[in-house]
């Protein structure tokens, strides 16, 4: 069955336009963040790549109307992938003291709780904001 060449090149489009969907969700992550502002505008250059795909295609010009809205939904797909990224890179940034760290590896170092006093200002504040049950 040989497929005409008018009905192989939707094939062949919509295959790329799902397989770029399917990229940049499920492809690895970028290693950084790209910027927010960025990401907006790679967003409004593809509603406006839709939106030129429209009008095109109510003057009957369609396979601009395709070629465009396809590098629409190309601009989208690449940010979705974008927006993915993270900065968080497995490490602190240069310079900077780590988060996390290690308790000091004596006790006398490590700060106790006293419950004792913890039991006395609860039992005060709950003394003074006892209510009394309303009856039905």
């Amino acid at each position: 069955m040989i497929i005409p060449p008018s009905y192989a090149w939707k094939v062949v489009l919509a295959i790329a336009l799902v397989a770029a969907i399917f990229a940049s969700a499920y492809a690895k992550p970028p290693g950084r963040a790209f910027p927010g502002s960025d990401l907006r505008r790679m967003v409004l250059g593809a509603i406006a790549l839709y939106g030129a795909g429209l009008m095109a295609s109510l003057t009957h010009h369609a396979v601009v109307a395709v070629i465009v809205c396809a590098a629409g939904n190309t601009v989208f797909a690449l940010a979705v992938w974008l927006s993915r990224g993270s900065d968080s890179g497995g490490g602190p940034p240069p310079g900077d003291e780590p988060v996390d760290e290690q308790p000091p590896p004596d006790p006398d170092g490590v700060p106790t709780f006293d419950w004792a006093a913890f039991e006395r200002e609860f039992g005060a504040y709950t003394g003074r904001y006892e209510r009394t049950p309303v009856s039905r």
